[in-house]
């Protein structure tokens, strides 16, 4: 069994694959100064909601945008499974040539949400994680990586809205009934929701017409299921996106 966890600033995403098959996936929240006991301790207890043990895990692959994390995550491979596992990183085959200019700056998860984003479409595709940051991260017809968006995120907005703003609270999102909000609790959701669905939109149609080909826009992230019903552009939902992409990339460094 395969141990896929993608590490966020907000949340951790934690995946069991049996071969190309996911047994179960969980989410919980990122503490940044974790320890790799404290972090193997969670793993264990979420597993064990399946019956399962710590060695039934063989291997492990990590994606980490917290670096302090990914070294907590290297120990806990190292000391709890052997050394099965690695962190996404340059020195990983992807089978996706990067083109930009620096391509040590990409996110590891921007990179695996690309790799399966092409693998699940076979052809030009946009991948849109609504996480901490809204990422958009675009792939040629012919598998090349090209570059992408970094907008921020609606947690960030909300919670910038309500800390600058003193007569506004902070609210629970959910989809608008209607775009005319009767209350400010309304007002707020619907600026936030339908306000992120135009501007997805308007990215996404961007993107689409530079690239200059029909490309499969695929969202996933915490946010997703919120947002992307609003949305027009956007043709797919798949909340196991990056999950996978880390698979596949496991699976390309071990034949």
């Amino acid at each position: 069994m395969l141990l896929a966890v993608d590490v966020g600033n907000t949340q951790t995403h934690l995946g069991l694959y049996d071969g190309d098959e996911l047994v179960d996936h969980w989410r919980f929240a990122t503490v940044r100064a974790a320890t790799a006991d404290e972090l193997a301790t969670v793993v264990v207890d979420l597993i064990g909601l399946r019956g399962l043990e710590l060695d039934a895990i063989d291997a492990a692959i990590v994606s980490s945008v917290v670096p302090t994390l990914a070294a907590e995550y290297e120990q806990l491979i190292a000391r709890y499974l052997g050394g099965a596992g690695a962190l996404v990183g340059p020195q990983l085959r992807t089978g996706m040539p990067i083109r930009i200019d620096n391509p040590h700056e990409l996110g590891a998860d921007r990179l695996a949400n690309a790799v399966a984003a092409y693998d699940r479409c076979g052809g030009a595709c946009i991948a849109v994680d609504f996480g901490t940051a809204i990422n958009y991260d675009v792939v040629s017809s012919s598998g090349e990586y090209l570059g992408g968006v970094i907008a921020p995120g609606i947690e960030v907005s909300l919670e910038a809205l309500s800390q600058r703003a003193a007569r506004l609270p902070k609210v629970d999102l959910a989809v608008p009934k209607r775009a005319i909000g009767k209350n400010t609790r309304e007002a707020i959701q619907v600026g936030v929701v339908f306000g992120y669905a135009g501007s997805v939109d308007a990215i996404v149609a961007r993107l689409r017409e530079e690239l200059g080909e029909e490309a499969t826009a695929i969202a996933t992230g915490g946010f997703a299921h919120l947002i992307a019903p609003s949305c027009e552009q956007l043709d797919e939902v798949d909340e196991l996106l990056t999950l996978d992409g880390l698979r596949l990339i496991w699976e390309r460094n071990a034949e």
